[in-house]
């Protein structure tokens, strides 16, 4: 159940109006009262005899008492109370009940008999609207301090008493929700969301990894959006409103929306935070030496594993490092996802881009994001949005399962430093992420994985009899769970490719899993796989132990055709 305050307002008709009015695009059905301060109250929607002015009058009767020095100018209260999609659909009565309990919560209507006025009017079967006017029977203002967050607080106590859907309260950091009239125009227009919700995602798209306000514009514009840009007196431009082609007013005008009503951190000044970054963010910061300049991206394949060593070094960063580098690395993380469901092949891209939906409310949260010490997982982003579309096999194929894998571990180190903050909404979102990304990971790994699965089978029995005994060596406690996996045949392969070339293999496995925990892992011979083909520079699609002994050069280290230089020093210690 969601409350919502709503600006004041001047007029007490205007609201009426709206309420008992047929909604902006005719959405709004049998409108009427559930509740009022008064059992009496005329009801405009039920009564042939009532009018709008009626109930006008009766709820500014203690406004208009007032000397005309002491009204307040702004008196018009209005809160909107909406129940979740998948709830019941209340009764009247019910509907009544919860009106009553939020003018109590909200302090409009304490239950003294000398409370304001208000009205609850009901016009749609998922919501009511209640309409108060903020001067008591007294003549008194009601003490509505705090009022947002105790109306949240009773309306976690509502959805226990009716067994209604939990929902998590809110900090003040989420992006605003779509209007009912968003929503029917949507439905009407057979859209799956609504334009500020396509909007959203677009202009987030267009950000991930954007270094200036040109190529971010140069996206927008890419993607079909049209652009006016707000630019002061003095040339300085301050801000922006997109609109889509197609989204159109009564006028036949589009209806544009500022990046801040998309959403907080899609404001102008805050985008610009991202590629600006922090002056002090430098490579003394972070605890690692400074990094030579990485080679220009030559392919969907390389992007995905630059992405791969930057998600990695992202995770050891949010366990161990301070909360704004933690917030800069979570917030950079949504976009490697934007660019990844922009970039992948059609088979994982619903689920990428319902991931990276999901994962937009967990990238803003109170603690604020020490930008620049996020520089590598941004660049990340860059780099796979300007290889282009992957392929959805071969090396393209495989390296996207090896950066969902990694994507998926990502969003639940988030979730659980989200949890550890309190942040029950962010918290939430992650966790919903990382399943649409573990259906994306099944979806990308079904072919690498088969293929690795057979170069498996296919060893001579002494070989993988060999393989075992090092697994049995190397993670004794985890090796009889491994060998009883489908994953393990692919498992055995890689180990015995890096063996191939020149890795010690059990120790290969002793790093790799104990680098990061496997407890939230469907299959951990399938992680252990991509973790040791990173780790090791094998190619992601697999290659027998000749191919992958004829790719290394005698010092045992991957061509640079075959892998990317991988980070040398991590940035924190490892788990």
């Amino acid at each position: 159940m969601i409350p919502r305050v709503h600006k004041m307002g001047s007029r007490t008709i205007g609201l009426i109006r709206y309420l008992y009015g047929p909604g902006t695009h005719e959405e709004h059905i049998d409108p009427h009262l559930v509740a009022a301060w008064d059992s009496l109250v005329p009801d405009p929607g039920r009564d042939p005899a009532a009018t709008y002015e009626d109930l006008q009058r009766l709820l500014d009767q203690p406004v208009e008492a007032l000397p005309k020095s002491r009204r307040p100018t702004e008196h018009v209260w209005h809160l909107s109370v909406r129940a979740a999609p998948e709830d019941p659909i209340l009764t009247d009565e019910q509907w009544g009940d919860i009106a009553r309990r939020m003018v109590a919560a909200t302090g409009i209507d304490l239950g003294d008999g000398s409370g304001c006025r208000w009205a609850a009017v009901r016009h749609a079967e998922d919501h009511i609207h209640i309409i108060a006017t903020t001067v008591r029977e007294d003549g008194r203002k009601p003490r509505r301090h705090n009022e947002a967050k105790r109306a949240q607080a009773e309306a976690r106590h509502i959805e226990a008493d009716y067994g209604l859907r939990r929902l998590n309260t809110g900090d003040g950091t989420a992006a605003q929700r779509p209007t009912s009239a968003e929503r029917h125009k949507a439905s009407r227009h057979n859209r799956e969301r609504t334009p500020r919700e396509e909007l959203r995602e677009s202009v987030r798209r267009a950000a991930a990894g954007a270094h200036s306000e040109e190529e971010f514009f140069d996206r927008l514009a890419g993607a079909g959006l049209l652009t006016r840009r707000r630019v002061a007196p003095s040339g300085d431009l301050l801000g922006y409103t997109v609109a889509l082609p197609d989204d159109r007013n009564k006028h036949g005008e589009p209806v544009y929306y500022s990046g801040s009503k998309l959403a907080p951190d899609l404001s102008l000044p805050r985008i610009r935070e991202r590629w600006t970054g922090s002056a002090e963010a430098t490579s003394e910061d972070d605890g690692r030496p400074e990094q030579p300049a990485l080679p220009p991206v030559t392919g969907p394949a390389f992007a995905r594993r630059r992405a791969t060593a930057a998600t990695w070094q992202a995770l050891l960063i949010i366990d161990h490092g301070d909360d704004g580098t933690a917030a800069a690395q979570i917030a950079a993380a949504g976009e490697i996802l934007d660019a990844l469901a922009k970039t992948s092949a059609a088979h994982t891209r619903e689920e990428l881009r319902d991931a990276a939906f999901a994962f937009e409310r967990a990238t803003r949260s109170h603690v604020k994001a020490v930008r620049g010490h996020d520089r590598d997982l941004r660049q990340a982003a860059r780099d796979l949005v300007h290889s282009g579309p992957a392929l959805a096999r071969g090396e393209d194929g495989a390296t996207t399962a090896m950066l969902i894998d990694m994507a998926f571990f990502l969003a639940i180190t988030a979730a659980n430093w989200h949890a550890k903050k309190h942040h029950a909404q962010q918290a939430a979102a992650a966790r919903q992420a990382a399943e649409h990304l573990r259906a994306a990971y099944q979806a990308a790994a079904a072919q690498p994985m088969a293929s690795l699965h057979q170069r498996g089978r296919h060893m001579s029995q002494p070989l993988q009899r060999r393989q075992a005994a090092v697994l049995r060596h190397a993670v004794p406690d985890l090796a009889e769970q491994i060998l009883a996996e489908p994953g393990w045949p692919a498992l055995a392969a890689t180990l015995a490719e890096a063996q191939a070339v020149g890795h010690n293999p059990a120790a290969l496995l002793t790093e790799a899993t104990r680098r990061r925990e496997l407890a939230s892992a469907t299959s951990i011979s399938d992680v252990l796989v991509w973790r040791l083909r990173r780790t090791a520079g094998l190619p992601a699609y697999g290659a027998s132990a000749a191919e992958a002994h004829r790719a290394t050069p005698a010092n045992g280290q991957p061509t640079p055709a075959r892998q990317m230089p991988t980070p040398s020093t991590p940035r924190t210690p490892h788990r």
